[in-house]
């Protein structure tokens, strides 16, 4: 695959925050139900409720920009 890629940032501490509505996870790791996305070199979180709501746009790549 053509994709460009970036090195990751520092790992974030503190309590994992959903990207899209701000939800926080208990602990400092996401759910097994998040999704993870890794945009312009930035790690970020959805929860379970976000991801479902814009699946679609999630299997197209598009990125969270767009949905």
């Amino acid at each position: 695959m053509d994709e460009d890629t970036h090195s990751p940032e520092e790992p974030a501490t503190g309590p994992v925050v959903c990207a899209r509505c701000g939800t926080a996870a208990a602990g400092g790791t996401p759910p097994l139900t998040w999704l993870s996305s890794m945009e312009d070199g930035r790690l970020l979180h959805f929860c379970e409720s976000c991801a479902r709501l814009h699946i679609r746009a999630i299997e197209s790549r598009l990125d969270s920009l767009w949905w």
